[in-house]
């Protein structure tokens, strides 16, 4: 089983491939110019993980841009990603931490306007600090289901601020991010 070559110069001449990764990182950094300066990285690790899902406030009452309830419908995009009785449970964990706590901030918020006048504003500042400590505790128990379940799917719960749609102000919202996949088998 002999393989015939046409020429037998065309064996030991070396061709240089156009690489197919080379389009798709340059279709990724939205044009040349992106390799410069070991920047390149993470444009070639932006192909593999998706938009983030953003899970926002569904309540009624919102206090410096915290809501008293995020939205509890699972969406289709973590289909297979995570069950949706999971999702239920951490969006309601987060709900109870802001049921217990909001009532609070929302009475202080009322005595503080109420007595603004007065002090000079200084009457705000334990609706601020309660708020701030709300949004910590969320934090927190967000990196305790991380760490608990969702780091091992390949998702990674944040609590952050984003601008509102239709205006300038800002709320707090839940981004669930999906973790990079890195390509274990493709040579560096």
């Amino acid at each position: 089983m002999s393989v015939p070559l046409a020429n037998m110069a065309d064996f030991d001449t070396i061709y240089e491939l156009e690489d197919e990764d080379e389009d798709e990182e340059r279709v990724v950094s939205g044009g040349g110019g992106g390799g410069e300066g070991g920047g390149g990285g993470g444009e070639v690790l932006s192909r593999y993980c998706p938009e983030p899902v953003v899970v926002g406030g569904a309540g009624h009452i919102t206090v410096f841009g915290l809501s008293n309830r995020f939205d509890t419908e699972f969406p289709a995009i973590l289909t297979g990603k995570v069950a949706p009785e999971e999702f239920k449970t951490s969006i309601g964990r987060v709900n109870g931490c802001l049921k217990k706590n909001l009532p609070v901030n929302v009475k202080w918020l009322l005595c503080g306007c109420l007595c603004c006048c007065c002090t000079v504003g200084c009457s705000l500042w334990p609706v601020i600090c309660l708020n701030k400590r709300t949004r910590r505790s969320i934090q927190k128990l967000l990196e305790w289901e991380n760490n608990r379940l969702y780091h091992k799917l390949g998702l990674h719960w944040k609590f952050t601020r984003r601008k509102c749609e239709g205006s300038n102000m800002m709320e707090y919202v839940i981004l669930v991010e999906f973790l990079a996949k890195y390509p274990i088998f493709r040579p560096d």
